[in-house]
């Protein structure tokens, strides 16, 4: 029998689990659990949707949702259909994974790993890509005085949270150099899952010698006297690939395919400003991490950090499935799931964004 432990990724309660199931597979308009959940129905017939609970992460890899937020840019697009937005903010992808079963999230802003474990779980039915948002932006930072892969022998190293989507790249990079981990925190190198402000406050204390993160932490860590040992981008063809990706309920898609369009044109205005007024940009991401966190970057963290990420709608899909054979090999993933989903080829549903890239006149997504 496979442990529970070799499909780490999502932990979900049970009945979450089995009413989304249970939404998903039912027909036509009616509420299922979660609809019900948040107040939405049918948007043909149904109570109609008036909040969408929208998840991300306090990281630069998530600045589309930081500014769409900061800058009103997702209430401007769903005002005509008098929608409001609700952020929930999560240290790493496996919890907001949990919200979205529990219906108690709509659409999040997401890694690629904790995409397709949601998606694996659920039979390929709970959950759907519905864009990309940011490329680049990780990598393994360590301590000065380890300068090579046979250094961290011995070390400690912290990640997100075990099987989100820097902890698979360590464990796979790791791998590939010879090295051994396991997910109770044995092998040649122990890696100790934790928050990213936990990991930094570790490393400034001795406990762990370094860690894979996302930007901002990256440029934390160097901040606090750290180096960058492996940048992740130098590990995939073209530097390119899926850091942050936008997954939707698929009961929440079905039902209100309109409400998740108008949030995808806020998407694409995000984007937008990033492009048209990055300094701006870079503005907006630290008054909306203030405003929303509490916390917000130095000056030349932030300037580090923004550097190093590349934002998209592209969800780069072969970069997602190159990932899922990564967890497989670490074993925090399993083909015969994936097999039982039907694959990979159902994950994706590019219609909506497509549809609001032809009213921005921006070229469509490959489907």
């Amino acid at each position: 029998m496979r442990s529970t432990q070799r499909r780490v990724g999502v932990v979900v309660v049970a009945a979450g689990l089995a009413a989304v199931l249970a939404g998903c597979s039912s027909s036509g308009g009616g509420s299922g659990a979660s609809a019900s959940a948040s107040g939405s129905g049918s948007s043909s017939g149904g109570d109609k949707v008036t909040t969408l609970r929208l998840g991300f992460f306090p990281n630069l890899t998530h600045a589309p949702a930081l500014i769409g937020l900061q800058e009103g840019l997702f209430k401007k697009a769903l005002k005509p259909l008098t929608v409001t937005v609700t952020p929930t903010a999560f240290n790493a992808g496996p919890d907001a994974i949990t919200a979205l079963f529990a219906g108690s999230l709509d659409i999040t802003y997401i890694g690629p790993n904790p995409t397709i474990n949601a998606y694996v779980q659920s039979q390929g039915q709970a959950v759907r890509v519905i864009a990309g948002a940011a490329t680049a932006g990780a990598a393994l930072v360590v301590r000065p005085t380890i300068a090579s892969p046979a250094d961290l022998k011995g070390k400690t190293l912290a990640t997100p949270q075990l099987g989100n989507t820097q902890d698979v790249a360590l464990r796979y990079w790791l791998k590939q150099q010879g090295l051994t981990t396991t997910t109770e925190g044995g092998g040649d190198v122990s890696i100790k899952p934790q928050s990213n402000a936990e990991g930094l406050a570790a490393y400034a204390s001795g406990s762990v010698d370094g860690a894979w993160v996302p930007q901002p932490w990256v440029a934390e860590y160097v901040k606090a006297g750290a180096k960058v040992l492996v940048d992740e981008k130098t590990l995939w063809p073209g530097g390119k690939f899926v850091t942050t990706n936008i997954l939707v309920r698929t009961e929440f898609l079905q039902q209100h395919p309109d409400v998740v369009e108008a949030f995808l044109a806020g998407h694409l205005a995000a984007l937008e400003e990033i492009t048209k007024d990055p300094k701006a940009a870079q503005t907006a991401v630290n008054a909306s991490l203030q405003a929303l966190t509490g916390n917000s970057m130095e000056a030349e963290v932030l300037t580090a950090a923004w550097a190093d990420v590349s934002f998209t709608y592209d969800p780069l899909r072969a970069t997602l499935e190159e990932s899922a054979k990564h967890a497989i090999d670490v074993g925090l993933l399993d083909q015969g799931e994936i097999d039982s989903a039907g694959g990979l080829g159902g994950l994706y549903d590019l219609a909506p964004l497509n549809a609001a890239l032809k009213v921005a006149g921006l070229p469509a997504v490959a489907s």
